[in-house]
């Protein structure tokens, strides 16, 4: 009989090597399983360039402190696939178990009969599965990719739709211009369901109230109907309901405030009653890893020079970039504390766009493989980076950067960001024996 490594193994070697944008396969898959997309809880959809993880955690924490059952459906994962599909109950919902994730698998390859499929829909059609056997108050539904033609888009009517910010990614799919990337992002907009956008280039925000206004979905825009900044220590979110007075983010970095603030004008909109200490208790109870996540214990942390912190973040494309750089800045103690990056990247992403905003901030980049698909030699990653204007040097694996850098002399200990994919992030996490419960 089948393992569950096994099945998920033979799914993923379904058009793996290529990505077809289209609904056809999973409805038909759907079908077959008896429509599970017409049971499923309340929806809120999301998409976007970046952001969209940070913004679920925050909801998720927010309408789990209101006592919410929350289903929660993301991707990629970071080591385990059971990361992506998270079963809502009362007082904190938990990652599928193997036993009925197996059953789901089994389920939705035994339906498609062999017909073509890809990962991707097989496995999210598995998950609407799960989530219409088991009641819950809301779905939190990432999209996988773009939007119109995402398999999470066959849903008629969501609760609400969510645009996190949208900046170049994925062009040899989605197009090479923020307007067009916008509107294949738009399509996720449905008749009647309110859009949530948070802070967007002028040109991404255009595209959204056009494509909102064809739809007659009201549109609730950052900036304009709800906005966030910090005051004196303090998290300062408006919109037309009032002020909220909160905590900084448990998440870290500036641009985490911006998604908490997303997060906010969803839940405020969609639970209008909810009081003050819930909101308080959702910013900053929030977790989502390899997001600007601090490694204070592990075999990681043990291998690099004493006293050194580790920060991992999978960002990778350029905006990422220029918010991870930001956060570093942000240390009061960035002029003690040399800066040090470890960084793997894919092919398909601009390794120097990522790395350009870090010119004059970090010491030096050690560039690694990746253990993926289309990923770019260190030699690669050092070039890139030396392109950008930063010393770089390549090495066999984070293991060999963090031992590299624990026998130099320093004059204080460094500071060492591990980026520039969510697949180096889950080796990370998986090497240092700390992955995501």
């Amino acid at each position: 009989m089948d393992s569950l490594d096994t099945l998920l193994s033979r799914l993923f070697k379904l058009h793996r090597k290529s990505i077809e944008l289209s609904l056809g396969r999973i409805e038909r898959l759907l079908a077959a399983l008896g429509s599970p997309e017409r049971r499923l809880p309340p929806i809120i959809h999301v998409a976007g360039t970046n952001g969209k993880g940070s913004t679920i955690a925050f909801m998720r924490a927010i309408l789990e402190a209101a006592g919410k059952r929350i289903h929660v459906y993301t991707s990629p994962h970071l080591v385990r696939f059971h990361e992506r599909i998270r079963l809502g109950a009362i007082g904190g919902g938990k990652l599928v178990g193997d036993a009925e994730l197996f059953d789901a698998l089994r389920a939705c390859e035994k339906a498609n009969k062999g017909e073509p499929i890809t990962f991707f829909e097989a496995t999210t059609a598995a998950a609407f599965k799960l989530f219409s056997e088991m009641p819950a108050d809301y779905l939190l539904l990432e999209v996988g990719l773009g939007g119109r033609f995402d398999a999470t888009n066959v849903i008629a009517r969501p609760r609400a739709s969510v645009i996190t910010p949208i900046s170049i990614d994925h062009p040899e799919f989605l197009g090479p211009t923020i307007a067009k990337i916008a509107f294949e992002k738009a399509g996720i907009i449905k008749p009647g369901a309110p859009v949530i956008a948070s802070v967007q280039h002028e040109d991404a925000l255009a595209v959204l109230r056009r494509e909102a206004e064809r739809a007659g979905a009201p549109l609730i825009a950052a900036g304009q109907d709800y906005a966030a900044r910090e005051e004196h220590g303090r998290l300062i979110f408006e919109d037309e309901r009032g002020l909220l007075d909160l905590s900084l983010p448990r998440l870290l970095g500036r641009h985490q405030h911006q998604n908490a603030a997303t997060a906010l004008a969803v839940v405020r909109n969609i639970e209008p009653d909810l009081e003050h200490s819930v909101f308080e208790r959702g910013v900053t109870q929030a977790e989502w890893p390899a997001r600007l996540q601090n490694l204070v214990k592990g075999y990681a942390l043990a291998l690099a020079p004493e006293g050194a912190e580790i920060w991992l973040d999978g960002g990778h494309n350029e905006d990422a970039g220029r918010a991870l750089a930001q956060a570093m800045a942000d240390f009061e103690d960035k002029l003690q504390k040399p800066l040090v990056i470890i960084c793997g990247t894919l092919a398909t992403k601009d390794t120097g766009a990522f790395l350009r905003a870090f010119k004059g901030l970090a010491q030096e980049v050690l560039a690694v493989p990746v253990t993926a698909e289309q990923a770019n030699s260190a030699r690669d990653v050092a070039a890139a980076a030396d392109m950008a204007g930063l010393r770089a040097a390549a090495c066999e694996s984070v293991e060999s950067a963090l031992r590299f850098l624990a026998v130099r002399d320093w004059r204080a200990p460094p500071r060492i960001l591990i980026t520039g994919s969510l697949y180096l992030a889950g080796e990370v996490l998986a090497l240092n024996g700390t992955p995501p419960q």
